[in-house]
């Protein structure tokens, strides 16, 4: 088996933070981008904290995409995970940052599975 992967991780800032506090938003935008991207949704779970945040992951055949909100600093932090090159990580990750009006976007590409950690620009 080929344990080529990538993973995006973004730092979103200035999002809408009453979106950054709704878990059905959260759980619908994470599984939607999942899904858009063309990855294989098989588990999803969420969670609200009071009095503020929502964590959730989404478990894909080829990995996961997750998220931690922070409204009151109207932050996310998304690390979108997937194994092979058939599902583009970068993808999902952007569609993720649009829906949640992200105003400063700070990105991290990693191409991992290969030995060494290599942080690239673009896939």
């Amino acid at each position: 088996m080929d344990t080529y992967s990538r993973h995006c991780i973004l730092e979103l800032w200035e999002c809408d933070k009453e979106l950054l506090n709704d878990l059905q938003y959260m759980e619908r935008i994470i599984t939607d981008a999942a899904l858009e991207a063309g990855a294989e949704v098989r588990e999803v779970a969420f969670h609200q904290f009071a009095p503020h945040g929502v964590s959730g992951v989404v478990i894909v055949s080829e990995s996961h995409l997750a998220i931690h909100t922070f409204p009151e600093h109207g932050y996310a932090s998304i690390d979108v995970f997937t194994c092979g090159t058939r599902i583009n990580p970068k993808k999902a990750a952007t569609i993720i940052a649009d829906k949640l009006d992200a105003k400063r976007i700070y990105e991290m590409n990693i191409e991992r599975g290969l030995g060494q950690v290599s942080v690239v620009d673009n896939f």
